[in-house]
């Protein structure tokens, strides 16, 4: 009986895998909006009856995506040790890496926003933790909390572009370290404000 269970929940993963493929392919090819759940049905080549046993639209299927991004890297910071101190960071640079095409695709893409602009607030969500479980690394008593989160999440932004623009040379522990440097610099700056 579990062999049975391992089968369905492999089947269902697999199934889930497909449609997110197709949803991340139709928002590169035309954008989010004008999509619809035949579309991605289509593409994942799944039937409606089996996409609504898994999500309740097409919003549900990119929000369960983002959800598993975001379980995803705060997951392997939390392996890896690297809770607080924006421990995302570095399991980020590696899912780019692991999926480069993807993320340039993105970067280059009309629908490409809508996916950066959801990584964004995953990111977001992930540093707003950081400093609310961290307060004494993160003093911002001169500057506001969102400030500081717009700030981090969009330096990271600026430079996982252009390593990815670079063709991602640099290993991820190297623009990992120059990221944390930097945020680490300017933060140290922003306090003697």
């Amino acid at each position: 009986m579990g062999t049975a269970k391992h089968y369905i929940d492999r089947r269902v993963a697999r199934t889930r895998a497909a449609l997110h493929r197709a949803l991340i392919s139709l928002i590169l090819e035309k954008g989010y909006d004008p999509i619809t759940v035949e579309e991605i049905c289509h593409a994942a080549n799944v039937g409606r009856s089996t996409f609504y046993l898994h999500y309740t639209g097409k919003d549900d299927l990119k929000q369960h995506g983002l959800d598993g991004l975001r379980r995803q890297l705060a997951d392997t910071a939390a392996r890896a040790g690297r809770d607080g101190a924006f421990g995302f960071s570095l399991p980020m640079f590696e899912h780019a890496r692991d999926h480069v095409d993807l993320y340039r695709a993105l970067a280059g893409s009309r629908g490409g926003a809508v996916a950066l602009g959801a990584i964004r607030q995953i990111l977001s969500g992930l540093v707003r933790d950081d400093l609310t479980a961290n307060p004494a690394e993160h003093p911002t008593d001169a500057i506001p909390r969102e400030l500081v989160v717009q700030y981090v999440v969009g330096a990271f932004m600026a430079v996982l572009t252009w390593w990815l623009d670079g063709g991602a040379e640099l290993p991820p522990h190297r623009i990992d370290a120059m990221f944390r440097r930097l945020v680490a610099e300017g933060a140290m700056a922003a306090s003697e404000i």
